[in-house]
């Protein structure tokens, strides 16, 4: 199979990605902790993939392959779960549009240096200026994208707004350096199932751990109320990039994976904010905001194309 074949894939688990952060905010929202929104989110993602792998037991790993695994490789998940947990806890402050422009950027340029590094076992391919030059377009268009972001009720100061762009922008590298992860993880454990379930087992792990340290606050009856039925599903739909990312991230490349993964997830953002869909604050899409997206489009053309 050729990877541009794989492509409309990715392009999907893009667009399901950007759902998921704002059906995480929305769960957030209602069920008031953010350690309890993040644990029933990722809870199911562990019960589909333990019993997809029950179901399809094999192949199962050996001790090669598991002795040559990296120690960091289980962590793919944990490390993917700072931008979940970020788009869950400060999506409804910045907006879908700034929050995923910020992340996505961070991650592609993330993903352009591992792959001409040859970082965490990637084949090195070197300086390249257009993929490079795509890089910088992105970012150029977030700045456009940003600047039309919505602001929280307190303006910018305190926890909100532009304060918090600075772990948005970490959680968009750590999100790239998660995929990386997640695909030694399969090679090492040969059945994608089962290492799906062992990425994001830590990760539930961890935040319920938090939630245990730290209970409070918690919902009320009129909270619990207000749980729409596919608010749980949020994680769901995330980890479909992460499961596209550990089986693909090796065929095509870190730089055009993430690529097409951000153009697909960038304007289901736009849109997400222009229609005010899944109870996000309405922003409209004005010229800035499109020629942004325009211009992150141009950037990921010349990451995945050259």
């Amino acid at each position: 199979m050729t990877a541009s074949l794989l492509y409309p894939f990715i392009i999907v688990a893009g667009c399901l990605q950007a759902l998921g952060n704002s059906m995480n905010a929305q769960l957030r929202g209602k069920l008031v902790n953010p350690w309890l929104a993040a644990t029933v989110s990722f809870l199911p993602i562990v019960f589909v993939f333990t019993t997809l792998f029950f179901v399809m037991p094999t192949p199962l790993p050996t001790l090669a392959t598991l002795s040559k695994m990296p120690w960091y490789a289980p962590l793919g998940g944990v490390a993917g779960a700072v931008a979940v947990f970020g788009g869950l806890a400060f999506i409804d402050k910045v907006g879908a549009g700034p929050f995923n422009g910020l992340t996505l950027t961070a991650n592609i340029l993330t993903s352009l240096a591992m792959d001409a590094f040859g970082l965490f076992g990637l084949q090195a391919s070197g300086f390249k200026p257009l993929p490079w030059l795509g890089g910088l377009l992105m970012a150029v268009g977030v700045v456009f994208i940003a600047r039309t972001g919505g602001k929280s009720e307190g303006g910018e100061g305190g926890m909100g707004g532009k304060l918090l762009y600075p772990f948005i922008i970490v959680a968009g590298m750590l999100m790239a350096v998660g995929v990386v992860w997640n695909a030694q993880l399969r090679g090492a454990l040969e059945n994608p199932w089962l290492a799906a379930a062992v990425s994001f087992i830590p990760v539930v792990f961890v935040f319920a751990f938090i939630f245990l340290v730290r209970p409070s606050p918690l919902p009320d009856r009129e909270d619990l109320a207000g749980v729409r039925w596919w608010m749980p599903l949020a994680g769901i739909t995330g980890a479909v990039a992460v499961f596209a990312g550990l089986l693909f991230v090796d065929k095509v490349g870190a730089g055009a994976f993430n690529g097409l993964l951000i153009t697909a997830n960038l304007l289901t953002s736009v849109a997400l904010d222009h229609f005010g869909w899944l109870g996000m604050k309405q922003v409209r899409a004005g010229a800035p905001r499109l020629i942004g997206a325009a211009i992150m489009v141009v950037g990921i053309v010349l990451i995945s194309v050259f």
